[in-house]
């Protein structure tokens, strides 16, 4: 199949950072556009692929940057235990090495927390946030191959791992990844040999994806279930801290998201003192098959601010 970096003009490009535990990481990432820059951070377990309906469209009203977060994508995994909420750091190491302005971060799941966190503790590197799906309430992970990847011993998903056993699995995968996006598109009709390819393909070809999934996994379920009983907890702090995020916010839902109910996306609205909420329609808890819908949205946002502005 076809490069898909090469829907960026200069292809994939690298950055290197210092990640949260202080290792030099290569970041991948590809960029397009001109004028102010608009950040596209995906969820957990995806990677810039996710956002390929989004880049050209928003490219024309923007500098688009479109990075793989640690571990995910073609962005290599660490080789040292995770500090929980290091996406937050590393995303912030991101904004300033690619741009000397307050930037557009548009998020969706995991991305869409790891934006609102760094709005909290960096605000000086975001003028607007779009918010989509955002897991801010959670109660549990959301799908049964979520919480069963993150139930086995992590030591074991290494092991498979390292020993690169994925490859000869690789139906196997791609067949299951195709039951997993039933759950989070709104129309399973709409998903693709080609789409499931791309979607598995880094788990498949590099070592230490898997076993960053399985980290990124277990690191959430451990986070919920404090939030739960009550423990310290980086998204009851995130919860917390809501009305530290004075930048203009679109929160915008899926009304066929299975995995976070549009009620969530309400209540984020009235903790967020600077916000607007707006349901997408026939969207699941992944929007790339509502993307028309997201960039309108985006790009109507943006400008009214810029307006008001």
């Amino acid at each position: 199949m076809t490069d898909w970096w090469q829907i960026f003009p200069q292809g994939r490009q690298t950055l290197t950072i210092e990640d949260a535990e202080g290792e030099q990481v290569a970041i991948a990432y590809g960029e397009a556009g001109t004028g102010q820059p608009l950040f596209l951070l995906h969820g957990i377990g995806s990677w810039s692929y996710s956002w390929r309906h989004n880049i050209q469209p928003l490219s024309q009203h923007f500098r688009v940057i479109c990075p793989d977060a640690k571990g995910h994508g073609f962005s290599p995994a660490s080789t040292k235990p995770e500090t929980v909420g290091h996406q937050i750091a590393e995303l912030a190491q991101i904004i300033r090495a690619l741009t000397q302005q307050p930037a557009v971060l548009v998020g969706e799941s995991l991305g869409a927390l790891t934006a609102l966190a760094v709005a909290q503790s960096h605000p000086e590197l975001v003028e607007r946030l779009v918010l989509i799906n955002v897991p801010i309430f959670p109660r549990q992970l959301p799908s049964l191959g979520m919480r069963s990847l993150a139930d086995i011993p992590l030591d074991l998903v290494r092991w498979f791992d390292q020993a690169r056993l994925v490859r000869s699995i690789a139906p196997l995968i791609r067949s299951v990844t195709w039951l997993m996006r039933q759950e989070v598109v709104a129309d399973p009709n709409s998903i693709t040999d080609e789409e499931i390819y791309w979607l598995t393909y880094p788990y498949i070809e590099f070592p230490g994806a898997i076993t960053q999934f399985a980290t990124d996994l277990r690191q959430a379920a451990r986070e919920i279930r404090n939030l739960q009983t009550g423990e310290p907890s980086l998204i009851r702090t995130i919860q917390q801290d809501l009305p530290k995020v004075i930048c203009p916010t679109l929160i915008l839902w899926g009304d066929c998201d299975r995995w976070f109910p549009v009620e969530d996306g309400k209540k984020l609205h009235a903790h967020l003192p600077n916000s607007q909420f707006q349901v997408i329609s026939n969207c699941g808890h992944n929007s790339s098959s509502s993307a028309a819908s997201v960039n309108e949205a985006i790009l109507a946002f943006v400008k009214t601010q810029t307006a008001v502005l």
